[in-house]
């Protein structure tokens, strides 16, 4: 079953994030999808929130791949946009951070789809004007 909502604001995006937080379970994945400046971080600036971390410290790991928080669950923040295949993420542990005990939220999850576990929860975001993104939450057949 898929969830749709619009955002109509910077803080409205982060709150939607901070809600989601609180259905968030160790082991998860969350994929977002959508094109740049959609909000992506913004959302996960939300999640962050919601998992007792600060929103401020929340940056789009673009160069370095993947950030990782420590709150009342460890979220581990992906960037796969620069990644030219799956073979970079495992290179970098991608799996286990998959299995783990925190929560994967993955930026641009397309460029690795072949690991994405089964369950993962994926969010596409769109921009619908300046202010405004619809979001689309379900699971998708890998």
């Amino acid at each position: 079953m898929e969830t749709e909502f619009v955002t109509y604001s910077p803080e409205q995006t982060i709150e939607e994030g901070r809600k989601l937080a609180g259905q968030l379970q160790p082991g998860m994945v969350v994929c977002l999808e959508g094109d740049l400046g959609a909000g992506k971080t913004h959302f996960v600036k939300g999640m962050a929130a919601g998992l007792k971390i600060d929103p401020s410290q929340v940056q789009s790991p673009t160069y370095t791949l993947i950030n990782e928080y420590e709150g009342r669950l460890p979220l581990y923040h992906f960037d796969c946009y620069r990644m030219e295949s799956p073979q970079e993420a495992l290179e970098i542990g991608a799996e286990e951070y998959f299995y783990g005990e925190g929560v994967c939220v993955i930026e641009w999850p397309g460029r690795i789809r072949p690991l994405i576990p089964r369950e993962a929860l994926w969010i596409s975001i769109t921009v619908l004007d300046r202010e405004r993104r619809k979001f689309v939450i379900g699971k998708k057949s890998l």
